[in-house]
């Protein structure tokens, strides 16, 4: 069975890293990741009315584009591990007209406090192949529960299935073995990991960022 390459989990040295590293991350995120932010929310296929969880939300460009979806009548909820990400993103809120649409919290995705059956759709980009390797299915777990019985799931993650041999992914993996506080994700079996879950995978499609890094998206529903 294809399986996951252990990974120091988001706690500890590598939420603080990420915490210090937000500023920046910020300064390039609307360059790198607007590709998978439209097609995320291309295949989420978000309506208007729902209610939206976004795990790891980062500066919010991507809560304040579901919010536009979702209309007056939907919500849009994030939650992001660091306190730094989340000042950020409320600082960027400030200069849109959604504020009364989105509700962010600092949080830890393994263990949510939200209720259960409570989301039409939780995604994540990026963000899954942040948790140590058997922390995977406990996040996909508790997604599960504040999931309504026919909800979604997308997650969109650096993908390794099909792509073992590939010299970008070697790379990627070596960096994140050497310089693990800085490189705190690494490439996962995506589909593996959300069908193992037990979700039915309704949608999938991969793209090449920057035209070498595989990026897997999946759509699911919990089973």
């Amino acid at each position: 069975m294809e399986k996951n390459k252990e990974v120091l989990s988001v706690k500890g040295k590598i939420k603080e890293s990420y915490g210090k590293l937000s500023k920046l991350y910020a300064t390039f995120e609307s360059k790198f990741e607007r590709k998978l932010r439209e097609k995320a929310l291309k295949l989420l296929k978000v309506k208007e009315g729902e209610i939206i969880l976004e795990i790891g939300f980062a500066t919010g460009a991507t809560l304040i584009e579901v919010a536009e979806f979702v209309g007056e009548k939907g919500k849009v909820y994030g939650i992001e591990v660091t306190h730094e990400m989340v000042d950020l993103a409320k600082e960027r809120l400030k200069k849109t007209e959604f504020a009364e649409r989105i509700i962010m919290s600092e949080g830890d995705a393994r263990n949510m406090l939200y209720e259960n059956n409570t989301f039409d759709a939780v995604y994540m980009i990026g963000v899954l192949e942040l948790f140590d390797t058997p922390e995977i299915p406990e996040v996909l777990k508790e997604i599960k529960r504040v999931l309504k019985p026919d909800g979604r799931l997308e997650v969109a993650s650096i993908s390794k299935g099909g792509h073992e041999n590939s010299l970008v992914i070697k790379i990627y993996e070596w960096v994140h073995i050497t310089f693990p506080k800085y490189a705190s994700c690494r490439p996962i079996y995506v589909e593996n990991s959300i069908t193992d879950a037990g979700y039915k995978i309704i949608e999938k499609e991969e793209i090449f960022l920057g035209k070498m890094l595989p990026i897997k998206f999946v759509v699911a529903k919990p089973q």
